[in-house]
């Protein structure tokens, strides 16, 4: 807070030789008390047909040449940027001696050529699962990053994707991928396009993740080839509702066939016994004792600490609570019952009734009533008496096996 009081103090009172400018690529973290005291200007994104022209201007008065594509290529890669762009630019002159072109932009960006992988977006709409792979592989064996072959089918499917709604046509595109773009644009339905889209951006997730990337990026493609064999859902939905069920498809049989006269009944797997429940507890002690049994330790302090019964009639209890008690603790108590006992129990809170004593309260009150009972028996009083140094700290019940007696004894 100090730091932000010295920022507005000086914004609000500058010295005059002073203009302060401050710029972030994180505005929504300025606090808005400093927003409001700023005129902001928003730095937009390039636009990519803008870059390029900007670029072929570039590399004109640089005295190079480069190919449209190659430029394209540039724009794309900058993602917005001029100074991204620019830098891209000046690396391509160098590595090229001033004649720019796009392989050797794609090349240098690690991008696949684009033929190839409108090849294996071909095999992979074809389900050549052998030629997917082997396509693939010459890609990864020439240095193409797994993951960029991936990336690079998500562009392309979003290209046909463009295209069959709006028609446009990515400048970036040579006359050979236009035609092949548009063609499976008319020929691919909304559902193959959206189901290619989403199981490469899996794909591309697991490839990133997988130690072995080449490994993950060939399983991703044998999934769009098998999910390309299956039919469309919405499809069979309504060829299902056209047969009615008389006419419904059943699965084939992969089992061992049905002996002679056995029938549907006899086939049938046994129904799963029922559930074996606990017995309903016969007392409130009884029922916090099953949730100590049943490891709920948590809600058993509970009921042993803070609720007072005020009736206990299986399945329904009467109760009157400490009010920090959780909101859902008596939904938790009725969800475990009913687990355990079958029964669906009903938990009341009870008003203005008279509270008896919590379980843990009786038992200090027992054990105050045995305590002060023992100290008044005489024998007890003679024994203090002798020993004023001795302390009463338990009482033990004389019909009990005593463990030390018991161990000395063996």
């Amino acid at each position: 807070k100090q730091a932000e009081t010295v920022l507005l103090k000086t914004l609000e009172e500058p010295p005059p030789h002073v203009k302060f400018i401050f710029a972030t690529t994180e505005v929504q973290k300025v606090p808005a008390t400093i927003l409001s005291r700023c005129q902001r200007f928003d730095l937009r994104r390039v636009l990519a047909a803008t870059l390029e022209a900007h670029f072929a201007a570039i590399v004109a008065a640089e005295g190079a040449t480069a190919e449209p594509e190659a430029l394209a290529l540039i724009a794309r890669a900058a993602e917005g940027s001029v100074r991204d762009g620019l830098s891209i630019l000046d690396q391509a002159i160098a590595h090229t001696a001033g004649a720019v072109d796009a392989g050797a932009v794609r090349d240098m960006l690690g991008l696949s050529d684009r033929g190839a992988i409108r090849d294996l977006l071909g095999l992979v709409l074809a389900g050549d699962a052998p030629g997917a792979l082997a396509s693939l592989a010459t890609q990864y064996d020439l240095g193409t990053d797994p993951a960029m072959v991936v990336q690079e089918l998500l562009e392309l499917v979003h290209t046909v994707t463009r295209a069959k709604v709006a028609g446009s046509d990515d400048p970036a595109m040579s006359a050979e991928e236009r035609d092949t773009v548009r063609g499976w644009a008319a020929t691919l339905s909304f559902p193959s396009v959206h189901r290619l889209w989403q199981l490469l951006l899996k794909g591309l997730a697991e490839v990133h993740a997988a130690p072995v990337p080449i490994q993950a990026a060939e399983m991703a493609l044998l999934r769009v080839i098998h999910a390309s064999a299956l039919p469309d859902p919405g499809d069979l939905v309504r060829r299902l509702s056209e047969r009615g069920d008389g006419d419904a498809p059943h699965a084939p049989q992969t089992g061992p066939s049905s002996p002679a006269g056995a029938t549907v009944q006899q086939l049938r797997p046994a129904p799963p016994p029922p559930p074996a429940f606990d017995a309903t507890p016969d007392d409130f002690a009884a029922l916090v004792a099953l949730f100590e049994a049943k490891k709920e330790h948590r809600l058993a302090q509970l009921l042993r600490d803070e609720v007072r019964v005020v009736d206990y009639a299986p399945p329904v209890l009467v109760i009157a609570a400490d009010p920090n008690l959780p909101a859902t603790f008596a939904q938790q108590v009725a969800k475990s019952l009913l687990l355990w006992t079958g029964q669906r129990w009903t938990l009341t809170f009870a008003r203005d009734a008279e509270l008896p004593p919590t379980l843990h309260e009786a038992a200090e009150t027992r054990l105050a009533d045995e305590r002060s009972a023992a100290l008044a028996d005489p024998a007890v009083r003679e024994l203090l008496d002798a020993f004023p140094d001795a302390e009463l700290i338990g009482i033990a019940d004389a019909d009990a096996p005593d463990p030390a007696r018991s161990a000395a004894d063996a």
